[in-house]
């Protein structure tokens, strides 16, 4: 079993496009199968009245400046397209409307991929799904109900899926992250399961969720935890990430085969130490 490993750099990047750049540099370089980041269209996601709200930034005043400033443009995904095909590293973003959606799928990614929080968000998902193309869904803060209703979405549109369990808080405490969700989903769902982490620090976590199944990793990553921004306490450094693959990709040949078996090692000591009495 092999682990599909995405580093989740979400808006960490800051609106910096060399920082999401060196983010991409980390990932790759420690052995990460994909990043990926988030597209919102600020006057579909967000009210006027909010948008106009006070919130104080290294981009203004108000909570449009600080979203504005946190949201790369064409261009800016023309350089982290091509910056991740010259790595070989995937590459994809989730959309938090139709219009982001429309405009991921101009750069045709590999997979997309719908937040926990666009469960709820019918015309998105009709759009996602319409795509055919491979879709991770996060199910963090849905009910079952809630869950059956996308998968039954994805089903009717022919869409392959993946569900990610995912508790959404940032950060999550460890004692809060219910794994034993991911066997359960995988029995009620007959779906390959991964597991979308936000804990705080280490990777025990991911380590337990790979033992119970979990098919895929998503982990948020970043520069400094203590930088700018709502999700950097919930993400792993960038120093860290190599031991963090080191240690979830051996998970799989840890585990074996499940079938007893006398190892050519173990048979080499049965002939040194092995008691045979017969009463």
């Amino acid at each position: 079993m092999s682990i599909y490993l995405i580093a989740e750099i979400g808006i960490n990047h800051n609106g910096d496009l060399d920082i999401a750049k060196r983010l991409i540099d980390a990932a790759a370089s420690c052995g990460f199968d994909a990043v990926k980041f988030q597209k919102r269209t600020l006057d579909a996601v967000y009210t006027q009245e909010f948008l106009d709200s006070p919130r104080e930034s290294p981009w203004g005043t108000t909570q449009r400046d600080q979203k504005k400033g946190l949201e790369f443009c064409h261009s800016d995904y023309e350089a982290i397209v091509g910056h991740c095909a010259d790595l070989g590293i995937d590459w994809s973003a989730s959309a938090w409307d139709v219009e982001a959606q429309l405009f991921i799928r101009e750069f045709d990614p590999p997979f997309n991929k719908v937040a926990s929080a666009m469960l709820g968000h019918r015309p998105l998902l009709n759009e996602i799904a319409s795509e055919g193309r491979h879709t991770f869904i996060s199910t963090g803060m849905a009910s079952i109900e809630e869950i059956n209703e996308v998968v039954n979405l994805f089903r009717d549109a022919k869409c392959p899926f993946e569900l990610l369990h995912c508790n959404s808080t940032y950060p999550m405490p460890d004692k809060d992250a219910n794994l034993l969700c991911i066997p359960m989903l995988r029995e009620r769902y007959r779906c390959d399961v991964g597991y979308s982490g936000h804990e705080s620090t280490g990777y025990k976590v991911c380590v337990a969720a790979v033992a119970l199944g979990a098919v895929t990793l998503e982990r948020h990553i970043t520069l400094d935890r203590a930088m700018y921004g709502s999700d950097q306490a919930a993400s792993l450094e960038a120093p860290g990430l190599l031991s963090f693959v080191s240690a979830v990709r051996a998970i799989p040949a840890v585990l074996g085969t499940g079938t007893k078996i006398i190892t050519e090692a173990e048979q080499a000591v049965r002939e040194k130490l092995w008691v045979d009495v017969v009463a």
